[in-house]
């Protein structure tokens, strides 16, 4: 931007004498002025709306002006940097303050921000957990209750319908390869039970314990051996006899009976307890 300079003294031409050529201002002179000015004010910027050429520069205002001054490139830098500082990320953002979002209907299932009205509606919808929510989730239908009281579980526990079960037996687990025990509520077993032959141990009896008896009987060792007879699987009719040796009669007889044919009992140490299962 040009500044105007002055090309005539006109002070100087004061100070000549009266009649000195030189005091006289020429036309050319006064055109000479005008055009400096011209050329002078032609440069210059209007104060209203001016339109500024090249790279004007101006004072960089302080960073907390919030003026109509004209702001500088360097101010303006300086905003954008400070204004992108007080940004948080997009990704893992460390948000301070008292941050808010918009509130998302009940039934949002998304990534969207839950707020802590969203929170607190969410929580107020969630059913009261109750014993018998509990108690429902712990003995399903099928379940069995152990327990030494009478009370029925459905008061007890406060769910369900319940049945007395298993009444005088004990509780057995599955196996699915055996039969007697691969179905469900499967029943069995006795509490007593009377042996039969086949169930009782081996065992023999001794009739006769004198050291002089003979291991070959025959009729003349039998006193009355009419009377013996021929037992099934036996040769003859004095197997299976022991007889006294010579020609004395030997006292034939059996072994003393014992024992009544009582069922045994099949009961193990038992406690007892009231149990109940789950029907729906």
């Amino acid at each position: 931007m040009s500044n105007y300079i002055k090309a005539t003294n006109f002070a100087s031409k004061d100070a000549l004498s009266t009649g000195n050529a030189l005091k006289t201002v020429s036309g050319t002179e006064i055109d000479d002025e005008y055009t400096a000015i011209a050329t002078a004010v032609a440069t210059k910027a209007n104060t209203a709306s001016p339109t500024l050429t090249g790279t004007p520069a101006a004072p960089t205002a302080s960073a907390s002006t919030t003026t109509t001054q004209v702001a500088t490139t360097a101010f303006t830098q300086a905003a954008i940097t400070a204004g992108i500082t007080a940004k948080a990320p997009l990704a893992s953002p460390a948000l301070t303050g008292t941050p808010t979002a918009p509130t998302a209907s009940a039934s949002t299932n998304t990534t969207q921000l839950a707020t802590t009205a969203y929170t607190t509606t969410a929580i107020a919808a969630i059913p009261a957990v109750t014993a018998a929510v509990v108690n429902a989730l712990a003995y399903p239908v099928g379940a069995i209750y152990t327990s030494i009281v009478s009370t029925n579980p459905a008061t007890t526990l406060g769910v369900g319908t319940w049945t007395a079960f298993g009444a005088g037996r004990v509780l057995v687990g599955l196996n699915a390869s055996d039969s007697d025990f691969d179905t469900v509520e499967e029943t069995g077993g006795a509490k007593t039970h009377e042996l039969t032959t086949a169930e009782l141990p081996a065992h023999s009896h001794t009739t006769f314990s004198d050291s002089t008896v003979s291991s070959s009987p025959t009729t003349s060792n039998i006193t009355s051996s009419s009377s013996v007879a021929k037992s099934t699987g036996q040769s003859s009719a004095y197997e299976g006899y022991i007889t006294r040796a010579g020609t004395s009669a030997a006292t034939l007889g059996k072994s003393s009976d014992t024992g009544s044919g009582t069922a045994h009992t099949n009961v193990q140490p038992y406690i007892v307890v009231y149990f109940w299962k789950r029907t729906a």
